[in-house]
């Protein structure tokens, strides 16, 4: 009997630690710099910054797409990256489904997921002479 109630009383303090912030998801900001060039196969790298939970972590990018694309192009993208519960779940393989262009100057946007379940949504600026529809593979990797 006293230890039913026991564990009456424990059940409470174990659901509370195991919603705790460290165990939660959270939401990471993303900074990255990406060039990239194509013609029909298109490969491209970067350097970029993940702010998550008060600390910056640098991590570099490489990325190859097949499709309908030319050209060559220079993006700095800024955005989120949510469903992180682990910053080592931020590097990986992400599935990448695009278009977009630039003459000279334009603005792109994308939305990425890795086997992690981490969404990347990405937008801004890039300059340089490109037009793609493509699909692709993009590659992350903490530094």
């Amino acid at each position: 009997m006293f230890m039913s109630a026991l564990r009456l009383l424990m059940l409470p303090l174990v659901v509370s630690a195991l919603s705790s912030p460290a165990f939660a998801q959270a939401t990471g900001h993303v900074q990255v710099k990406f060039v990239k060039a194509a013609l029909v196969v298109g490969g491209g790298g970067g350097r970029g910054v993940l702010s998550f939970r008060g600390r910056n972590y640098r991590f570099v990018a490489s990325g190859v797409s097949l499709g309908v694309s030319a050209g060559a192009s220079a993006n700095w993208l800024e955005g989120t990256a949510s469903g992180i519960k682990d910053v080592n779940d931020f590097a990986g393989n992400y599935a990448v489904v695009g278009a977009g262009g630039a003459w000279a100057a334009g603005a792109g946007g994308v939305t990425l997921r890795n086997e992690n379940g981490v969404v990347l949504q990405l937008k801004g600026p890039r300059a340089g002479l490109e037009f793609a529809a493509n699909l692709g593979k993009l590659t992350i990797a903490l530094r």
